[in-house]
């Protein structure tokens, strides 16, 4: 008489999966070894198994110290072995991180982020001299740039020396005429290179296909128009080699 087949929902549950059943079904053999010396034998037989099973782990800092954890996970914490590592408790599993405080402060201008006020906060706290000039020019710069790649809108140099003024809460007040202001953006650059090896194919093809049509139509020049062919057909192999040589 055939035995029914057991199917997973019968089974218990994985504790990882990434393991899979067969490990599972090793570690529950371990733990009913009553020999200590050989359930630390068959633990570290299951480590090497699950470092060859998982190689990826190999890349994460001292990953021998994971796969013992994962081999306790497994277990569901009740192998007794000796472990070169404090042995994992399930309430240290279970407990959750402290949760991260999310900054919550309102920004006034998003296209220029919270990191610009700082900054802005910065160059108002120091000594008046060339040191502070530099800086406010370069962050006036780079609120001109900030500005026109969300906005695609190019603000004036008063426009931004009011928004300085304003984010720095009236302690930065410079204006175009009496002081050294330099707001540079960066120019827009598109250097991506044009390919017109596919223009190039086409007019090959084209003129081809215009030779052709002149001979199925019964013109003159028969001979011609295949020399034509011929020679299109070359400029066309020639140009194909040099595009796979660059």
């Amino acid at each position: 008489m055939t035995s029914l087949p057991q199917y997973n929902t019968d089974r218990g549950m994985l504790h990882i999966s990434e393991y899979g059943r067969n490990i599972q079904k090793m570690v529950e053999f371990a733990i009913r070894e009553q020999d200590r010396e050989k359930r630390n034998k068959l633990a570290m037989a299951l480590i090497t198994l699950m470092g060859n099973l998982n190689p990826h782990l190999r890349d994460v800092a001292d990953y021998k110290h994971k796969l013992w954890d994962h081999l306790f996970i497994i277990s569901d914490f009740k192998l007794d072995v000796d472990s070169p590592y404090t042995k994992p408790t399930a309430e240290t599993l279970k407990t959750k991180p402290d949760t991260m405080p999310y900054p919550q402060q309102k920004i006034r201008f998003r296209f220029y982020g919270k990191n610009i006020e700082k900054m802005i906060e910065e160059a108002a706290n120091m000594e008046e001299g060339p040191l502070k000039s530099g800086f406010i020019n370069l962050i006036g710069s780079f609120m001109k740039q900030s500005c026109r790649s969300w906005n695609e809108e190019m603000l004036s140099d008063e426009e931004i020396l009011a928004h300085l003024e304003m984010l720095s809460g009236g302690r930065i007040k410079m204006t175009t005429e009496g002081d050294d202001i330099q707001f540079n953006a960066l120019p827009l650059r598109n250097n991506r290179p044009q390919n017109t090896s596919g223009q190039n194919n086409n007019r090959f093809r084209n003129n081809n296909n215009n030779n052709n049509n002149r001979n199925r139509n019964g013109g003159g020049g028969g001979q011609n128009n295949n020399n034509r062919n011929n020679r299109n057909n070359r400029n066309f192999r020639d140009n194909n080699n040099r595009n796979r040589g660059n």
